[in-house]
Parts: C-alpha cells; structure tokens; sequence
C-alpha cells in the first residue's frame, strides 16, 4: 500500500462524500448528507481504497478482480442503507430464497445523490445529467431480481427526471413532491 494511493483515494472519498452531502441537503436529507458513507474511513475499506486505489473506478472492483470478492464492499453494503445490498432477506414466500426489500423512500433519495456523486467523481467533465440514468440502465439486469420493483422503479423515476428537467428541478421535485409523500410515483409505495 503507497501513501500515494492512500492520499489519491482519500481525495477521491472526500470528494464524493462533499458531492452527496450537497445533493442530500438539497433535498433537505441533511443527517444522511453529513452520515452518508462514514464506513469508507474504517480501516478495512481505507485499506481496499488505498491498495487498489486507481482513480477512475471503485477500488471495491479491482480487489473483486484480483481475490475473487471484496472485503471492503461486504463491509460497505452492510453498514449503508442507500445500497440495495443492505436491503436484501429472505423472502416471506419460503420458495422465492433471496429477495429485495422495500427500502424506506429517504434511503432511495439517497441512493439517487449517491449514484449522481459517483459518475460525477469518476467521469469529472464528461458527466452529463443523464450520465447516472446510462449506468443504472447498463447495470439493472444484474440486480433486478434483488432490487425491490417498487424501490428500482422510483430510483430510475427520479434519474429519468434528472436527464431530463436537470439537477435544480428534480431536487426541488424530491424534497417537495417525493419526501412529503406528495409525488403520484409515491402514493401506492
């Protein structure tokens, strides 16, 4: 582990951290803004960071890479309620094995800064607002069946909106319409 890594990766979280806090207080999240992602400064996942520390990926992939699976991602969904992962049980239908919980509305706002922070970080002047709308799209096949269909529709309802009508609009939409429980996608949450 180099401490040019480490002191790369540290920037890298900081800066993602400050983007999400923003975003969160923009929609008036402001305890999730300043908790958000607290867990990446635990030794397990500063280590991950700084030993497969790159700068335009997650470190979490390279060490999934190089070993098979990622401590410090097992380490992260388990303590961050904005990740899909945390949400995951086992069905109340006993044939059904693993299934996506409904994740409380706060949590998928959250998700929703989070997913804009991080291609803003890792695509710095190439993010455009449909950039985190193109990655969730890319990705949804590989957790569709663990994100709940509730839970994934209002994510991409409010990335969809991003493309479309910008960052300004679709936060005053989320803290206005969404987290008063106002917004037509929430009613039959």
């Amino acid at each position: 582990m180099s401490l040019k890594k480490l002191r790369g990766h540290l920037k890298t979280i900081n800066h993602h951290k400050m983007l999400v806090m923003k975003h969160c207080f923009k929609v008036g999240l402001y305890r999730q803004g300043l908790l958000h992602d607290l867990s990446k400064y635990s030794i397990i996942e500063l280590k991950t960071g700084a030993r497969y520390y790159q700068g335009d990926k997650s470190p979490n992939t390279a060490e999934r890479e190089a070993t098979g699976y990622s401590d410090a991602w097992l380490h992260h969904k388990g303590r961050n309620r904005h990740h899909l992962e945390y949400w995951i049980d086992y069905s109340a239908n006993k044939d059904e094995g693993f299934a996506g919980m409904k994740m409380p509305i706060r949590y998928v706002v959250e998700m929703f800064c989070d997913r804009m922070a991080a291609c803003k970080n890792y695509q710095k002047e190439k993010y455009r607002d449909d950039s985190p709308l193109k990655y969730f799209l890319r990705g949804k096949h590989r957790y569709e069946n663990l994100f709940h269909p509730k839970s994934s529709e209002l994510l991409e309802f409010m990335l969809r909106m991003l493309a479309k009508e910008g960052e300004e609009k679709t936060f005053r939409y989320i803290r206005r319409r969404i987290l008063t429980g106002k917004a037509k996608i929430v009613k039959n949450y």
